[in-house]
């Protein structure tokens, strides 16, 4: 199997104070170049909904909103084998250097883990210890790959909601 190298650079500036770190970008997010790509994930909606706004169509604008309400977004993962776009399938991940990205945005006060394979990697291969005094939560993935604990769309939303208080 061939190794998947995570084409995403980090959405991060001196601005950031809430960095949402995903595990792998899925097929068509790589494909597209574009964090949440697949159009059924629910990833914008839900920023659309905690921000009360409507999401842009145009990629470049829903990096623009999250840069303007000081968000952030990386992967935990910088390369993997995986058969598919499914977490589950992550197999020799590689991670990204959170070290250097840290000590470059000293600002980041809140981590929001998307989905548990997310945490798992990070914590396995960077270390709680990297996210010094920052708060940090694993949240529940917004992937629509239906799976274990799986919550609705709601749910999701009111989890998530942690995410105002750093806004």
């Amino acid at each position: 199997m061939e190794p998947i190298e995570n084409v995403l650079p980090p959405i991060v500036d001196d601005k950031t104070y809430v960095l949402v770190i995903g595990s792998m970008p899925g097929k068509q997010s790589l494909e597209k170049q574009q964090y949440y790509g697949n159009p059924r994930n629910h990833f914008w909606a839900i920023i659309g909904k905690l921000l009360a706004t409507e999401i842009p169509e145009n990629y470049n604008d829903k990096i623009r909103l999250l840069r303007t309400h000081r968000i952030g977004l990386w992967d935990s993962v910088k390369s993997c084998e995986r058969k598919g776009s499914l977490d589950a399938a992550i197999k020799n991940e590689v991670p990204n250097d959170f070290a250097t990205l840290f000590k470059k945005y000293p600002q980041i006060k809140l981590i929001l883990f998307n989905g548990g394979k997310s945490f798992e990697v990070f914590k396995k291969h960077v270390g709680l210890e990297t996210l010094e005094n920052r708060a940090y939560e694993k949240m529940p993935s917004t992937s629509p790959i239906p799976g274990r604990n799986i919550k609705s769309f709601d749910e999701k939303v009111e989890a998530w909601r942690v995410i105002q208080q750093y806004l």
